[in-house]
């Protein structure tokens, strides 16, 4: 049987593109691998009755693509993308005694994505797997993204992963959508999203920002490299780098302050009025947002590699390269300092007097931090930590890749909302059909599966305070 392989890229400069499609025909049998340029991508495999109709279908997805700009390349031609991998020891912990584990959960790759939220808890790791548990520890789903997992953020009820690729995944629904696309020449250190703006900070200390079309906004470079800390709200965007923290206004305008840190940062939190910097001189540091001014030090025994607060700033806890937690009352008080059992805490949060973190073994680690668990874990009494096994038959979820990968529908379900894409100039933007909304309104939506004349049946929409709406739950085309 004849065999034939089409390979295309796209790769534009400033243009966030920087991807690889390849189709591969044998005999009736259709493989399309796609994803970052320079690495191994996703293979799907798909049969078909008759050689004509595999090659048809193989034309049409390579039209599909020609059209967005995709072009006939030569495989090894274009370099990867810039990924720096952070690179962490882990010590053994100096603290006497173990913290309260009350279950762990092994990913099987390093990981630093964490974000748990009121009905769950979603870790993700270098592999590219994302997976969610409940609170109690029980895996309820996993999805697979085609490169390593930088980070995990929230907006309101949005959940976003970003990844080696350059893109930024909503996982919001059942199918993950790409729904950022960063540019090639910014090597990702850290990801925050306020109001659907993306806020990326990278390996030059440079810092930039994404609107909810995907679409340059402004960008800046601080005083220091290695921005490991990006985190935004309506009145700024605080970059914390190797020469400390930088306040910069939301729109771009300007730079609101500086304040160096008792060493480089690598990690930070927020509260609504201040900011926490981990840092490698063994402290987490307090400011205010309005001033810059330190308010608070909180000192450990080794390199901070994340620290996270209860609500408010009541407590603040820190993971050091040493494998040890720490918690601190507000004023700067060391409370107390357990050993994790799992390796140095890479990424935390707290919620409802439990701890979660994401370790170096890439294990996620729920800790009971009640003040009783915590005073007999000091007295060297602890729970046998429950070790979390993946169901075999666990749901597994991968980006749809194209407009055709959607499930359909020719009539839009109740209470199914209808948008369209619409071309304005060199743009797809997609605007609301059904009644109720203002057509006026541009969607977020995955830039992905836009097509021009295209429908598409959504299951809710939420307006945003920036004027626009943004997809919640499933999509499917109509036709």
């Amino acid at each position: 049987m004849s065999l034939s392989t089409t390979y295309l890229e796209l790769s534009q400069e400033g243009a966030g593109a920087h991807k690889f499609y390849e189709v591969t025909v044998d005999g009736t049998v259709v493989s399309v691998r796609y994803g970052r340029i320079g690495a191994d991508g996703q293979t799907q495999v798909s049969s078909f009755p008759t050689v004509e109709k595999a090659h048809a279908a193989a034309a049409k997805k390579l039209g599909e693509k020609v059209r967005k700009g995709y072009a006939p390349a030569v495989r090894g031609g274009r370099a990867a993308r810039a990924v720096t991998r952070r690179q962490v020891t882990s010590a053994p912990s100096t603290a006497r005694s173990v913290a309260p584990v009350l279950w762990r959960f092994r990913t099987g790759s390093a990981a630093f994505g964490i974000h748990i939220a009121e009905d769950r808890c979603w870790v993700g790791n270098q592999s590219g797997d994302v997976y969610t548990l409940s609170h109690g520890g029980e895996v309820l789903a996993r999805y697979s993204l085609p490169d390593g997992v930088k980070c995990l953020v929230a907006d309101d009820f949005w959940i976003y992963a970003g990844c080696d690729d350059g893109t930024v995944y909503d996982l919001s629904s059942k199918l993950p959508y790409g729904a950022y696309t960063i540019t090639p020449d910014v090597d990702i250190f850290w990801l925050d999203i306020h109001e659907g703006v993306l806020d990326v900070s990278d390996a030059k200390g440079g810092l930039t920002v994404i609107d909810h079309e995907d679409e340059h906004q402004w960008s800046r470079k601080s005083s220091g490299d290695y921005g490991w800390m990006v985190r935004a709200d309506s009145r700024g965007v605080y970059h914390g780098h190797q020469k400390g923290v930088t306040a910069y206004a939301a729109d771009g305008t300007g730079e609101l302050w500086h304040t160096p840190t008792q060493g480089g940062v690598l990690f930070g939190w927020q509260e609504d009025d201040e900011v926490y910097a981990g840092t490698s001189r063994n402290v987490v540091q307090r400011l205010s947002k309005d001033s810059g001014k330190i308010l608070a030090t909180y000192r450990c025994d080794a390199s901070v590699y994340s620290c996270a607060t209860a609500p408010g700033g009541a407590y603040v806890f820190a993971g050091d390269s040493s494998s040890s937690v720490y918690c601190f009352d507000a004023a700067g008080n060391r409370l107390w300092k357990l050993g994790t059992g799992s390796g140095s805490a890479l990424s935390m949060q707290y919620l409802d007097e439990r701890l979660y973190m994401v370790t170096t073994d890439g294990s996620l680690v729920c800790v009971d931090a009640t003040d009783a668990a915590i005073a007999a874990a000091q007295h060297g009494t602890v729970p046998v930590a429950r070790d979390i096994k993946s169901a075999a038959a666990l749901p597994t979820y991968t980006p749809a890749a194209s407009p055709t990968a959607l499930a359909t529908v020719s009539v839009a379900p109740a209470g199914g909302i209808v948008v369209e894409c619409v071309q304005q100039g060199s743009r797809v933007r997609v605007h609301v059909v059904s009644d109720g909304y203002d057509s006026g309104w541009n969607v977020q939506f995955p830039r992905g599966i836009r097509e021009p004349g295209a429908r598409y049946v959504v299951d809710a929409l939420h307006p945003s305070s920036g004027g626009f709406y943004r997809v919640r739950g499933e999509i499917r085309r109509l036709v």
